[in-house]
């Protein structure tokens, strides 16, 4: 049996998956972008948000310790169960994400 491996054309292999060259699908050139933001832009405003409330129970925690009158003990435990809930469901995210990531590489093709 005879086996030649032909060389790879890279142009035929994004034509047949609907790409271009650049790696944009050929029916959106020249489409107008919907509004909105994607998913990257989302996930980096939600670990932003998780971030800000754990600097502020922070912030609040240090402020009881030194006596401030002006920063209740309730308002700093509540900001602190928000920031643990916060960081409890980033966790949640993050893990749900390496599970699908390690399911699409374990696929066959």
């Amino acid at each position: 049996m005879n086996v030649t491996l032909k060389p790879f054309n890279f142009e035929q292999a994004v034509a047949r998956a609907g790409l271009g060259v650049d790696g944009q699908p050929l029916g959106t050139r020249g489409a107008k972008s919907v509004g909105g933001t994607g998913f990257q832009q989302q996930l980096t405003n939600a670990l932003r948000s998780v971030s800000d409330s754990q600097n502020q129970a922070s912030e609040m925690q240090r402020q009881v310790q030194l006596g401030n009158p002006t920063v209740s003990l309730e308002e700093t435990m509540v900001a602190m169960q928000k920031a643990q809930i916060g960081f409890q469901a980033t966790l949640q995210v993050r893990n749900k994400l390496v599970q699908a990531y390690s399911e699409i590489m374990n696929m066959q093709v």
